[in-house]
C-alpha cells in the first residue's frame, strides 16, 4: 500500500513538473485591436490558428474599441510600463506613431534582429510603402488594407437604359449615368463615403496630384497642404453643382452613406473595397462594381489609389522572447495562404503579390465577380511621391477640417475655392502644431 502510495506521489510530482515546463515554454504575446463582428471573429481566428501551428509562443488578442480608443489605451498602458507588444492603429496616425520613436519597434529592424526572413519586395508596394521611412524600411506590418471602389445597382441601370455591364469610368460618365437614373426616378444618382478619404486624399493620388508638399509629408515634418489647387477645386464645385439636383447627394461623414445604396436610394456608390461583403449580403439586387472615376483631361490619370484600414506596430520594452513570437507571426500572417484566406473572408487586399495570385489560381475572382478591382486599382502603375500615400501628423483632425469645409461647399456656404482654402489655412495650423511638439524638429 504504501509502495503504490509513493509511486503515486512520485508520478503526481512528474507531471506537476511537466506542465510547469509546459507552461513556461509557452510566451504569451498580448495584441490589442481595434476589430468586432465579423471581422473581429476572423481576427480572432487567425490568432487562433496561428497558435495551434506552433506550440512556442500564444498570440493573445484583446478588443479595445474603436481605432482611436485602442491607440490612446496603448499609450496609457506605455506609460505604466503594461503596453502589449502588438498594437493595431489606423493609417491616419501613421505620424503620430513614427514620431514616438522610443515607444516603437520597427517591423523592419525587429524582423532583423530576432532572425526572422524579411524581404521588402514581397509586399505591394501601394500597401507597404505607407509605412515606410524616408529610407524604404518597413516601420509597421501592413494587415488589413481597403481602397475606394465603385459599387453600381444593375437592376437600376437597366430600368434607366443603361449598359449594366459598363461601369462609368469618368467623373463625366459617372454624371450623365447619375442624370439618366435620376430621370427614372431614382432618390439620388450617387454618394459617397468617407469624404476626405475619397474625394481628396485618394482623388489626389488617383490624379497624381500631391495632397501637400514634402512628398505629402514623408520628405519632412514642415510639410503643407496643396488642397486648394485647381483640379480638386474644380471636383468640388462640381460635386457641389452635382448636389442642387441630386445627382451627388451628400450622406455624411464616415459610412453613413452605404445603406442609401444598399436599400435602393442611390444607384451609384463609392466606398471601401472592405464593404463589399456587407453589401452583397444587404442588398437585394445585383451589384456591379467598378474602379474610382478620373477626370480625363488630367494627364496621367488614372495613376493608383491609396489605401485606408490600419497597420500593426511593435511598442519596445517587452521582453525579447515576446519579440523573438511576433516576428513569428508576422512571418506567419505573410505567407500566401494565410493572407489569401484573410482576404477571400474579409475583402481586405493582401499584403503580398503571392497571396493575389493564389487567390486568383483558386478561381476565387472567377466565382465572385469585382473582388479583384481593389487590387487592380491600387497596382495600375508602381506608386510616385503623390500616390504612396500620406504621412502628416494630426491627420485625424485635419481629416475632420476638410470634411468641415466639404460640408460648407456641398451646402452651398462656400465656394469650393473658399472652402478648400479655408481647409489648408486650419490643416497648415494642426500641421506647425505638431511640428513644435515633435521630437525630430
Amino acid at each position: 500500500m504504501i509502495s503504490r502510495l509513493r509511486l503515486l506521489q512520485v508520478a503526481a510530482a512528474t507531471l506537476a513538473v511537466a506542465l510547469s515546463c509546459e507552461a513556461r515554454a509557452t510566451t504569451d504575446i498580448a495584441w490589442w485591436h481595434a476589430m468586432s463582428g465579423e471581422l473581429g471573429k476572423q481576427l480572432e481566428k487567425l490568432a487562433s490558428d496561428f497558435n495551434a501551428s506552433q506550440s512556442d509562443y500564444r498570440i493573445v488578442p484583446a478588443y479595445k474599441g474603436n481605432y482611436t480608443e485602442t491607440v490612446t489605451a496603448a499609450i496609457f498602458a506605455f506609460r505604466s510600463r503594461s503596453q502589449p507588444a502588438i498594437v493595431q492603429v489606423n493609417e491616419v496616425a501613421t505620424a503620430t506613431m513614427t514620431a514616438a520613436k522610443g515607444a516603437i519597434y520597427p517591423v523592419h529592424s525587429m524582423m532583423r534582429d530576432m532572425g526572422e526572413p524579411f524581404s521588402l519586395n514581397d509586399y505591394l508596394p501601394a500597401v507597404s510603402g505607407y509605412y515606410t521611412d524616408a529610407s524604404g524600411n518597413l516601420l509597421s506590418f501592413p494587415f488589413n488594407s481597403s481602397t475606394p471602389i465603385l459599387y453600381y445597382n444593375k437592376t437600376m441601370f437597366r430600368d434607366a437604359g443603361l449598359d449594366a455591364e459598363a461601369p462609368p469610368k469618368t467623373w463625366p460618365e459617372l454624371g450623365a449615368a447619375a442624370k439618366r437614373l435620376r430621370e427614372r426616378g431614382a432618390v439620388c444618382g450617387f454618394t459617397t463615403s468617407w469624404p476626405s478619404w475619397i474625394h481628396v486624399e485618394n482623388f489626389s493620388a488617383f490624379h497624381n496630384l500631391p495632397l501637400a508638399t514634402r512628398a505629402n509629408g514623408f520628405a519632412g515634418l514642415d510639410a503643407e497642404l496643396t488642397i486648394n489647387n485647381p483640379v480638386l477645386v474644380k471636383h468640388v464645385a462640381q460635386l457641389a453643382e452635382w448636389q442642387k439636383t441630386k445627382l451627388f447627394d451628400y450622406s455624411g461623414r464616415g459610412q453613413a452613406a452605404e445603406p442609401r445604396f444598399q436599400n435602393g436610394e442611390c444607384g451609384i456608390f463609392i466606398g471601401s473595397s472592405a464593404t463589399r461583403a456587407d453589401i452583397k449580403a444587404n442588398s437585394k439586387f445585383e451589384v456591379g462594381y467598378g474602379m474610382m472615376p478620373y477626370w480625363p483631361e488630367i494627364a496621367g490619370a488614372p495613376q493608383n489609389s491609396i489605401i485606408g484600414g490600419a497597420t500593426l506596430w511593435v511598442l519596445r520594452d517587452r521582453p525579447r522572447e515576446e519579440y523573438k513570437g511576433v516576428a513569428r507571426f508576422f512571418a506567419y500572417l505573410s505567407q500566401p495562404g494565410v493572407q489569401a484566406a484573410w482576404h477571400q473572408n474579409t475583402g481586405y487586399l493582401p499584403v503580398t503579390r503571392a497571396a493575389f495570385e493564389l487567390t486568383r489560381a483558386q478561381g476565387f475572382y472567377d466565382r465572385n465577380p469585382g473582388f479583384s478591382i481593389s487590387f487592380e486599382e491600387i497596382t495600375l502603375h508602381p506608386p510616385t511621391e503623390n500616390s504612396k500615400g500620406i504621412r502628416l501628423g494630426s491627420f485625424v483632425l485635419i481629416r475632420g477640417a476638410i470634411e468641415d469645409e466639404l460640408e460648407q461647399a456641398f451646402a452651398g456656404h462656400k465656394s469650393a475655392q473658399a472652402a478648400l482654402d479655408s481647409a489648408v489655412e486650419r490643416g497648415n495650423k494642426l500641421l506647425r502644431q505638431f511640428e513644435r511638439a515633435s521630437p525630430d524638429r
